[in-house]
């Protein structure tokens, strides 16, 4: 089937677009963008310079994707900002296009991006996420898979935010969110496993004790890096315990306690 191109929409000539897209009324859409099959852009949509969109996206009202960076060093480099398969994009969203940091902003696939949420320059989000309602990142954030972060969350530049992760509505973190757990309060901490969120997404009782085992023997000591060898010796090294480890041995910004 050809697009459906609402005649109030405006569509650069050289924009490239796959099959069978709605583009309702006063949508915008950049020349130097490359959008992919199914997606639905309903009115007032703002596909700027450098989008690059997958499939089955439902994009709302008001959103803005591919945006200018809001930061000072950007000095028009050529970037993008690529979006993958089957996201719901809600109202007045921005995600911003890279900087020459990394040259790209990525959001993954399935993921539900709530009304008012903003995702700055080079973050890098996975797949099977949703963030709540006017949470915003600044610049490089990585969020890793199936996180789950609640309304008017905040967090700084170069936070890395692991998987499986629920993280409490308001809350603010300028440090690194491992994976499995819920933080919250303030300021932030740790706040026990995601224990419901792992039940759901299949985990096991015999995985889902390893990885309490490994949160308790790392927030036992005084020290992260002790705690990290504490788990090194006493614990098999699982999949879920080499995420741990990974995660925790490659943070820059230091670990939530």
């Amino acid at each position: 089937m050809a697009n459906q191109i609402s005649p109030l929409a405006f569509v650069h000539p050289e924009a490239i677009l796959g099959k069978d897209n709605i583009i309702g009324p006063f949508c915008y859409i950049d020349r130097n963008t490359v959008i992919g099959d199914n997606n639905v852009m309903q009115n007032s949509v703002t596909i700027n310079y450098g989008a690059r969109i997958g499939s089955g996206n439902e994009i709302f009202p008001g959103a803005s994707l591919s945006t200018k960076p809001q930061d000072l060093k950007f000095q028009g480099e050529d970037s993008i900002c690529e979006i993958g398969d089957g996201n719901s994009i809600r109202e007045n969203v921005t995600i911003s296009r890279g900087t020459a940091s990394k040259g790209k902003t990525i959001v993954g696939n399935n993921n539900l991006l709530m009304e008012n949420m903003h995702i700055a320059h080079d973050c890098i989000i996975g797949s099977n996420c949703i963030i709540g309602n006017s949470t915003k990142f600044a610049g490089e954030v990585t969020v890793d898979d199936f996180a789950i972060i609640s309304a008017e969350v905040l967090i700084h530049q170069f936070c890395h935010i692991g998987g499986y992760v629920m993280i409490q509505g308001g809350s603010r973190s300028s440090q690194d969110i491992p994976p499995y757990i819920i933080a919250g309060k303030e300021p932030i901490r740790y706040a026990g496993i995601n224990l419901i969120g792992l039940r759901r997404r299949g985990y096991s009782n015999e995985q889902i004790d390893m990885i309490h085992t490994a949160y308790r023997l790392l927030y036992s000591k005084g020290l992260i890096s002790e705690g990290i060898e504490e788990i090194k010796k006493n614990l098999q090294m699982s999949p879920e315990i080499k995420y741990i480890i990974d995660f925790v041995e490659s943070s820059k910004r230091g670990m939530i306690r």
